[in-house]
């Protein structure tokens, strides 16, 4: 995606996180479900049809393959995170604060999601192409959201004008790692120490 085509689908994606058509909500459902349930491996797109209660062709006209299926469950899940992450952050004064909770919150939420943490658990070899490889729309669309974070701060905090979106994905880079391998001199399931960390590494990269 372009930088245009991620800032126009993250002001899509966080005003109305659902799609428009109510078919492919039932679909997108019933993918949510499915690959909770079984995972990606032992899923079909006619597994998926059959509980969303439509044809096969119905999922095929509305997701071309099951690739593009499994991403758009995964960027929907995506956009709801960002919601809820929003929402937890809104009420710390500091853009520094925001980022040191926004990354405790952000690993918390992803590894006890039953999709996202469920898969990267069981699945590792089939999620990891989304968060990596292929994950291009996923990684755009989180840096996209982080940098018109840190781009309002600079606003309202009178920080330089400077371009924030290396900082963004910087930080998101490192927060997908510890994802990925949560293996660290950092117990980053503690809250405590998830948070010094990013008060020690991440807060300082908002004056670089």
């Amino acid at each position: 995606m372009s930088t245009d085509t991620n800032a126009a689908w993250l002001a899509r994606a966080l005003a109305e996180p659902e799609p428009d058509d109510p078919v492919a909500r039932r679909i997108l459902d019933a993918a949510l479900e499915q690959f909770t349930l079984l995972g990606l491996r032992r899923s079909s797109m006619d597994d998926v049809a059959k509980r969303a209660g439509v044809s096969r062709v119905t999922v095929y006209r509305r997701f071309q393959s099951k690739d593009k299926l499994v991403e758009d469950t995964l960027l929907r899940e995506l956009s709801r995170f960002l919601q809820r992450l929003d929402t937890a952050v809104a009420g710390l004064p500091a853009m520094g604060e925001r980022v040191v909770e926004g990354f405790v919150v952000a690993l918390r939420h992803t590894r006890a999601h039953p999709l996202l943490g469920g898969l990267l658990r069981l699945e590792p070899e089939l999620v990891l192409p989304y968060l990596t490889v292929q994950g291009g729309s996923s990684l755009s669309a989180t840096v996209e959201y982080l940098t018109a974070r840190l781009r309002r701060a600079q606003q309202a905090e009178g920080r330089p004008g400077d371009d924030p979106r290396p900082v963004a994905e910087l930080m998101v880079r490192i927060a997908v790692s510890f994802l990925l391998n949560p293996v660290s001199c950092v117990e980053m399931d503690d809250d405590d120490q998830a948070r010094a960390f990013a008060r020690r590494y991440l807060a300082p990269l908002l004056d670089a």
